[in-house]
């Protein structure tokens, strides 16, 4: 029966493309609610839009699919790394895959938007795949994802008519919803919120901490990114054992190995002789040094790259904090105010920019 049926439908849908589930079952002589489960349990075969229309599921070249129950940032790495690289591949369609149960913490729906964003504009088709988890879908549009995703992704099934995180604007105490950085404004209104938010999630020991950081970074991703793609931030509150704010800052700039490297020559010669050379191992030596000693420049005027006082601010609080570059990311760890590990994780593949998380774990504000 399901042979036939699918049989029957293909037919129906090569021939006539982008109907809908009752006259397809009108046309194959059948009943329309068979017609309709038919569809639905089988989306990699067919493919619906956002006005409920059938079509054959093109077919897709790559395919990412995200691990579950939880995708932290080493697991979407991990899945990342098994797909391969997306941006520079020479396939022409990409399919990002949920599936069910799996839920996604902020670190990894980050660097997910700033990749499907990223894939677009190299004219690639891009779809995201999230019929089967409801509820991830439920609480991306409620963080603002789909508001910040490029309208050239085809979502699956369909994107929410209205997103949550419009609907809900600034009504969570646990959460601030993705904001967009404007290249041409001081994000005054993004940085305060994000900093009111951190500190009612915490308390007032946090208070410099939180407007330190988003002020810098914000502010870095202005001065410096220089992309199309716009940058975003965000935070959330997580419970459990430790309980712990996450706040990510993104861009789809140059990096900063990119942004550094030209001015070493002449202002940090020793620096130079090291890092000189254009690699992965170069690109994150560089930045580990910036990142955990801070007061390099482009201009070579000690103020830094904007993580000097985000940086003394971490370090002060013991936080966890990542960067995300071109190849490669690096997690920072501290233990009573010193800096005790650097996890490295090489050749990954691509994703364009400077993705930043940082983890307080707080007590109960």
């Amino acid at each position: 029966m399901t042979n036939s049926m699918q049989k029957v439908i293909e037919k129906i849908l090569k021939e006539t493309p982008g109907l809908k589930g009752r006259r397809i079952a009108q046309k194959a002589g059948t009943d329309h609610k068979s017609v309709n489960s038919f569809l639905h349990k089988h989306k990699a075969i067919f493919a619906q839009d956002s006005n409920y229309c059938w079509s054959l599921a093109q077919s897709v070249d790559q395919v990412l699919e995200l691990d579950s129950p939880w995708v932290t940032a080493n697991s979407f790495e991990q899945s990342l790394l098994q797909t391969g690289c997306l941006l520079s591949s020479g396939f022409n369609s990409v399919l990002v895959k949920i599936p069910g149960g799996c839920k996604i913490l902020l670190i990894a729906a980050d660097r997910l938007l700033a990749l499907l964003n990223q894939i677009v504009p190299i004219k690639k088709d891009v779809a995201i795949d999230l019929t089967e988890c409801a509820m991830t879908k439920s609480f991306l549009s409620r963080v603002g994802f789909f508001d910040h995703l490029d309208k050239r992704v085809n979502v699956i099934p369909k994107r929410p008519n209205v997103s949550s995180a419009k609907i809900y604007q600034g009504n969570s105490d646990t959460l601030v919803e993705f904001g967009a950085i404007d290249l041409q404004q001081k994000n005054k209104e993004l940085i305060v919120q994000l900093g009111t938010r951190f500190v009612q999630q915490s308390d007032s020991r946090y208070e410099t901490a939180a407007l330190t950081i988003f002020s810098e970074l914000i502010g870095n991703v202005r001065e410096h990114s220089k992309s199309p793609i716009p940058g975003f931030a965000a935070l959330q509150k997580y419970e459990g054992k430790r309980k712990h704010i996450q706040t990510v800052v993104s861009d789809s700039g140059l990096g900063i190995a990119k942004t550094l490297r030209p001015s070493l020559k002449k202002h940090y010669h020793s620096l130079y002789k090291l890092y000189n050379e254009k690699n992965i191992q170069s690109d994150a030596g560089l930045v580990k040094v910036t990142l955990s000693k801070g007061e390099i420049s482009r201009f070579g005027s000690g103020r830094g790259l904007g993580f000097k006082s985000s940086r003394e601010q971490a370090t002060k609080f013991d936080a966890e904090f990542s960067v995300r570059q071109d190849r490669f990311y690096l997690n920072f760890k501290y233990k009573n105010g010193k800096l005790v590990d650097v996890e490295q994780h090489l050749g990954i593949p691509k994703i364009m920019g400077t993705h930043l998380c940082f983890d307080f774990f707080v007590d109960d504000g």
